[in-house]
């Protein structure tokens, strides 16, 4: 065999092994970004779940309120349809609203001592105040990822590669409106 032929296995077996470990690198990152989703909506299904009952709880309290638990409801039903669709973008936006409309019933909560007072409601707030923690902590998780698998496919030499052997970029999960980054007025 001649030395031309040796270096071209060489260099032939160096590709192998390289292409090799960036599928098994982009595999690891495209696994990590999907167990971050899974989080986000597995606390995106708690939160849907607590809102009815806490719905259910205060409604009595709340009658000059009955416009804003309308809203918290028509935003909870687009969260929930938007999840089941798996359509991100129209997720981020639809979460967006409903975290917006659970900050308004939090504050309006605080207008009826009676209902702040109430064990059952307290407690729901309390588990909805911690999803939406949750929810925040996942969402950094799979953001973060998201970056780390984005960044690596589109880096060079992989982006020659990352395409042809399946792979794409993920969406960010993001507030979509500026007006939901806006801090909730609070008028008494």
């Amino acid at each position: 065999m001649s030395q031309l032929s040796m270096i071209i296995i060489a260099i032939i077996a160096i590709l192998v092994i390289w292409i090799i470990a960036l599928y098994n690198s982009l595999i690891k990152l495209n696994n990590r970004t999907k167990e971050g989703w899974s989080d986000i909506d597995v606390q995106l299904k708690r939160r849907h779940d607590l809102i009815p009952n806490l719905i259910a709880s205060v409604k009595g309290y709340m009658k000059h309120e009955k416009t804003l638990l309308e809203n918290v409801t028509k935003a909870r039903s687009a969260a929930v349809s938007a999840q089941e669709q798996g359509n991100n973008p129209e997720l981020s936006k639809a979460e967006g609203m409903l975290g917006g409309m659970l900050g308004k019933l939090q504050i309006a909560v605080e207008a009826y001592p009676d209902l702040k007072a109430n064990t059952n409601v307290s407690t729901l707030m309390d588990e909805l105040s911690d999803t939406e923690n949750k929810i925040q902590s996942s969402r950094r998780f799979y953001n973060g990822m998201v970056r780390d698998f984005n960044t690596k496919i589109e880096s060079f030499p992989n982006n020659m590669f990352a395409g042809i052997i399946g792979f794409k970029k993920y969406d960010f999960f993001e507030i979509e409106e500026p007006k939901q980054r806006e801090t909730v007025a609070v008028n008494f």
